[in-house]
């Protein structure tokens, strides 16, 4: 305990490569950033080794375990930015729902919110210091031993994927009991959601005091709702969250880039471009200059190889990495995948895609 309080001491190392900062903010760059979702995942011996039967939540809620597995693909591959490990759910979690990860199901409730009146089971007013502490010590002691070489972004659910999970169960094809709620009960709809929103606003500002240097929300499951509805019960708590913790941040002098990644939701990328985050995260059915005309260059964006695209030989790679960058050019760009890693990816072409991004941006760059 006392050796953990010593290391969390806040200062922290000198930042070495703020590629993936000044990227985000629309700065020029020397070459053009790159990180991956999932990048500390399954798809590295090294990972599933370290993993091996252990309680993927008891992972979760050690900090030193979550520390080590997302330095692991910093020392194969040179990133230009750390993903702290944890998952989205650690938010239900912290709200008193019961969340397992089940083998060969993934993330299962055992009692999911079935009718409005299960709202009253849900912890409303959170101490997320002491429900998610276990969170910002990962951030902390992982800054620390990151040694400034690249930043560390911190993440979070956001309101109504987090929803969806908690009421279907676990993962879901239609979401049709979530959907369910939109339609018949609209206002427990909006007061989950608000509830939710009120405990991630709390949970990022807390990430930022331990350390996070850049924050992603993943609404994960934009693509199942419509326009109508994504305006209705996604749009306004992604904004408020980011106004939120910006307002906070603010007061504290403190200005951290914020990315939101809402997958399969097309429709709303005007809405996203104009919704106070930095960086808006782009899945692979999307045109790259389709996106950069749609938002109208009021923010950087990331994305959006196909992840599939990395099952291709090496030379096919760096071509599809060329195209890519073509389409958004370098400058407010930060070169990622459409979605996470798969686990049954060759992690030499994980550093072909890396490498890619590195070279050809240098190129493209020189040429300007």
């Amino acid at each position: 305990r006392l050796q953990f309080d010593l290391i969390i001491s806040q200062d922290f190392p000198q930042l070495k490569n703020d590629t993936f900062l000044r990227a985000a903010r629309g700065e020029e760059t020397e070459h053009v950033p790159v990180w991956c979702m999932r990048q500390a995942g399954r798809y590295l011996p090294e990972f599933r080794e370290f993993r091996a039967g252990k309680d993927f939540f008891d992972t979760c809620r050690s900090p030193e375990a979550c520390c080590e597995l997302t330095l692991q693909p910093l020392r194969r591959f040179p990133f230009d930015a750390a993903i702290i490990f944890s998952d989205i759910l650690v938010v239900p979690q912290a709200m008193g729902m019961d969340v397992q990860m089940v083998a060969g199901k993934g993330p299962t409730f055992p009692e999911p919110l079935k009718e409005p009146e299960d709202l009253q089971r849900l912890q409303v007013k959170v101490d997320v210091e002491k429900e998610l502490g276990y969170v910002f010590k990962a951030i902390t002691l992982t800054r620390h031993k990151i040694e400034g070489k690249v930043p560390l972004i911190g993440f979070t659910g956001a309101p109504w994927t987090l929803m969806s999970y908690m009421i279907e169960g676990g993962g879901s094809n239609t979401h049709s009991k979530a959907k369910r709620w939109l339609y018949r009960h609209p206002e427990a709809s909006h007061m989950l959601l608000k509830m939710l929103t009120d405990v991630v606003v709390e949970y990022l500002l807390g990430q930022v005091a331990a350390g996070a240097q850049a924050l992603q929300v993943f609404e994960s499951h934009a693509g199942i709702l419509g326009p109508v509805q994504f305006k209705d019960f996604s749009l306004p708590y992604l904004r408020d969250i980011a106004r939120r913790v910006k307002d906070k941040l603010k007061e504290k002098g403190q200005d951290v880039p914020m990315i939101v990644f809402a997958k399969d939701a097309h429709y709303g990328l005007e809405d996203l471009s104009q919704s106070y985050y930095e960086v808006v995260g782009l899945d692979w059915t999307i045109d790259p200059r389709s996106a950069r005309e749609r938002t109208g260059g009021r923010v950087s964006l990331q994305g959006n190889m196909d992840p599939c695209a990395l099952y291709s030989p090496k030379e096919c790679i760096s071509d599809i990495v060329r195209k890519m960058l073509e389409g958004f050019g370098t400058r407010g760009y930060i070169a990622n995948l459409g979605h996470g890693l798969y686990p049954d990816m060759d992690p030499e072409n994980v550093g072909t895609f890396v490498e890619a991004v590195h070279q050809h941006s240098i190129q493209m760059n020189k040429q300007v």
